[in-house]
């Protein structure tokens, strides 16, 4: 196998790993409380991830002004993002909130072009645009499916936008575990915070399974996204991420009896579509400078 097809596996491993790890978490809503699921995943992720940045030798804390701010607002907003992911999760179908999630590569070019002044050309404005009316299909705003909780998975899709987009502007020579690792941190942090206000219910051997489950196809997930980064050209193998979309609308359909409605996938397809439309543009953006 050469590296991008190496990148490719690695990078559909990593995606299945984060739906599966989307499942147990909807399987765990309504029987404990949000702060108590993100306290326990997270203390195991906290581990494995310092396991990680150690084996790597990532583990640095000595950064500038400027990349602390950074880090410090893709915490926050990572904080944000998992809050309103999982309340959408437990609430909406899993194919939907995961369809929604697919417009990152859309809102994170059209954010960059706002706010950081990266370029954008108007095939790719066409593709954002495309991507927004899928979008709408998705949600309907007009339906009687639409509701809080299709504004919870709206508001998670913009925090993890800003999430990126932080990133973007952190240093290269700071650690991606070490960024990893900082914002789940800070999303257990939250959760501590949470088990104050909502106290911690028993838990039986089927919560401790799934919370298991959780933490295992997580971290799976982390592991696989790291080595990712390390394996091919990372503007190929990004287009495999939307690999997530169709174990989505598998495991909602085997486990919770979820299929989507046509018009959910006609916003699928076209957020897809202009998603892989746009990576390539960009991919292609990027030769064009480099044979100049």
């Amino acid at each position: 196998m050469t590296d991008n097809q190496r990148g490719a596996m690695l990078m559909m491993g990593s995606m299945a790993a984060f739906t599966v790890n989307d499942t147990f978490i909807k399987l765990l809503g309504g029987v404990l409380p949000l702060g108590q699921i993100l306290f326990l995943r997270g203390g195991f992720v906290l581990i494995v991830l310092a396991i990680l940045a150690w084996r790597f030798g990532a583990v640095r804390w000595r950064f500038s002004r400027s990349d602390w701010g950074m880090i410090i607002l893709r915490g926050l907003s990572e904080m944000a993002a998992a809050y309103f992911f999982i309340e959408a999760l437990f609430n909406m179908p899993l194919a939907n909130v995961t369809a929604l999630l697919q417009l990152l590569p859309l809102t994170v070019a059209l954010g960059a072009a706002l706010f950081l002044r990266e370029p954008i050309g108007w095939r790719r404005i066409a593709a954002i645009c495309v991507g927004f009316v899928g979008m709408l299909f998705i949600v309907r705003p007009d339906s009687a499916g639409f509701g809080l909780y299709t504004i919870y998975g709206l508001i998670a899709v913009v925090a993890v936008t800003t999430r990126d987009l932080a990133t973007r502007r952190i240093s290269k020579s700071v650690p991606s575990l070490m960024v990893t690792f900082i914002g789940a941190f800070c999303v257990w942090l939250m959760a501590c915070a949470m088990i104050v206000v909502t106290p911690m219910v028993p838990m039986g051997l089927h919560e401790w399974k799934l919370i298991a489950g959780a933490v295992i196809f997580v971290s799976v997930a982390y592991t696989l996204s790291v080595m990712v980064m390390r394996v091919g050209d990372i503007s190929f193998v990004a287009l495999f991420r939307y690999s997530g979309l169709i174990w989505a609308l598998l495991l909602g359909w085997i486990v919770f009896g979820d299929w989507p409605q046509v018009l959910t996938f006609v916003g699928a397809i076209l957020i897809v579509g202009s998603g892989i439309y746009t990576m390539l543009r960009e991919r292609w953006n990027k030769r064009q400078t480099k044979s100049a």
